[in-house]
């Protein structure tokens, strides 16, 4: 199993880089950070500098969005970094939910999402595409190279989608019923499609805080299910509560949301996020002594994970790079 980090891009971005070296010290693999620019800093302006100072890191943005940046920006984007760095990207991408609405605009359709997977995994490594109207045009100066393009995904057309046409998915929880249930639901898509579906990697990222108080680190993570219930909330706008689309176990707890505010999106302090039940944050987080990260992460392994990605947002972030680094990824890497 591969492990990875995900950063909010806060000011200073020297704090950004550090924590990324520092997880790269520790067995992390992948780096990633959140693509919200009215939120965040600009991402690709950091990865460039976590490129420069780290020297196997994987970096990518968890996730982006077909809109912020046209196909054709962002692949250019990728496919200068990897020239610069030699293939150390990855393209997490998504509707765009907090980049989109932020700023007054409404996540993208499915629809323009698959559209743009194709264009800029075609342009970044090279090769021709349509950008619209049978438009079709290549970025001369990309002789290769490879971008994967991993999609986030949690209602059925969705997973379906990425299925079909992605190189991996990305599962905001960790909770092994619903990640069985869409893995499953990746996986057929991707026979159905003709695809070999162990080609599609499947990456689970969620809050990980390591130590005995529970109870504390339950309040440094509840953030977490109210981001996701924002994600839940459309899905049950779209096929409502029990409709047999979605899991109940997934949209049972939204019940009692009233709003939310994206100015503590991913904060540990968010105020609208008391609606998220202890029982929510322990099933869709990593929380307790490293042996309870071990167990768990045994058991999202058993169901086909290849990465588990941290959410670092909290008040512990070195000392969970750190305990990650002596007591837990060892675990899954030595043989």
């Amino acid at each position: 199993m591969d492990f990875g980090v995900v950063l909010q891009a806060d000011p200073p971005s020297s704090a950004v880089v550090s924590l990324m070296r520092r997880a790269e010290r520790n067995g992390f693999r992948y780096g990633w950070t959140f693509d919200s620019v009215v939120l965040w800093q600009e991402p690709f302006v950091l990865y460039s500098r976590i490129l420069e100072h780290t020297d196997r890191l994987i970096v990518g943005p968890m996730v982006t969005n077909p809109s912020t940046r046209a196909p054709e920006v962002t692949a250019s984007t990728f496919a200068t970094l990897n020239e610069m760095y030699g293939n150390r990207t990855v393209c997490g991408i998504g509707r765009g939910d907090s980049a989109m609405r932020v700023a007054g605009r409404r996540p993208n359709t499915l629809a323009r999402l698959g559209e743009s997977i194709g264009i800029i995994r075609d342009l970044a490594e090279g090769r021709e595409a349509d950008l619209g109207g049978g438009h079709r045009v290549r970025i001369p100066w990309i002789k290769g190279g490879r971008l994967p393009v991993w999609m986030a995904a949690y209602g059925p057309k969705a997973l379906a989608m990425a299925g079909r046409l992605a190189d991996g998915f990305i599962l905001q929880l960790a909770d092994p019923f619903l990640t069985e249930w869409m893995i499953k639901a990746v996986r057929q898509a991707a026979v159905d499609a003709g695809r070999d579906p162990a080609a599609v990697t499947i990456c689970v990222a969620a809050p990980a805080y390591v130590g005995e108080d529970l109870d504390h680190a339950r309040e440094q993570c509840r953030w977490f299910g109210g981001m996701v219930g924002n994600h839940v909330a459309d899905l049950v706008a779209r096929y409502g509560e029990h409709s047999g689309m979605v899991p109940d176990e997934l949209t049972d707890y939204i019940k009692a949301r009233t709003g939310y505010d994206y100015a503590h999106h991913g904060r540990a302090d968010n105020p609208d996020t008391a609606f998220v039940p202890d029982t929510i944050v322990d099933r869709f987080c990593l929380l307790g002594p490293p042996a309870a990260h071990r167990d768990k992460l045994r058991a999202l392994q058993a169901l086909g994970v290849d990465q588990f990605a941290v959410y670092a947002m909290h008040d512990a972030k070195e000392a969970t790079l750190d305990a990650y680094g002596t007591d837990i990824i060892p675990a899954f890497t030595e043989s």
